[in-house]
């Protein structure tokens, strides 16, 4: 894989990325499924912590968007990407803010990791993975 290749591979994973959250800010259903595989796997934080296939993944965002603080936070930083010719991972620190059960506005910091796969020259989401840091 040549280095032109490689940095073209980062750059779409990039793009993938702030397409995906700004259809999160903008709650939009499709943009947020367009680029996930039929297939997906998802660790979340709230329950269900692990979800298989796009239905499980499409009802957590449900979950989601019923607990969040509107207009929707949805940012990240630290980004990093990894890309090989056929499979990728990204990290990165996230920004949201969760409304909890008593109504208290609670801001949180959570980790992101996706594991991509490139399928007839497009990378598609098999692997989505939030975690929030553990507070002492």
């Amino acid at each position: 894989m040549s280095a032109e290749s490689q940095n073209d591979d980062v750059r779409a994973i990039r793009t993938l990325i702030d397409r995906w959250s700004e259809a999160v800010r903008n709650e939009d259903l499709a943009t947020i499924r367009a680029d996930h595989d039929a297939n997906i796997l998802m660790f979340d934080v709230p329950p269900p912590f692990l979800s298989r296939g796009i239905d499980a993944y499409m009802a957590t965002w449900k979950l989601f968007f019923s607990n969040v603080e509107k207009p929707v936070m949805f940012n990240f930083e630290d980004i990093e990407v990894t890309a090989g010719s056929e499979v990728a991972f990204a990290t990165a620190k996230g920004k949201c803010v969760n409304i909890d059960r008593t109504g208290k506005r609670e801001p949180l910091d959570f980790r992101l990791t996706m594991g991509l796969r490139k399928i007839e020259g497009k990378w598609r989401v098999m692997h989505e993975h939030h975690s929030l840091p553990t507070l002492d």
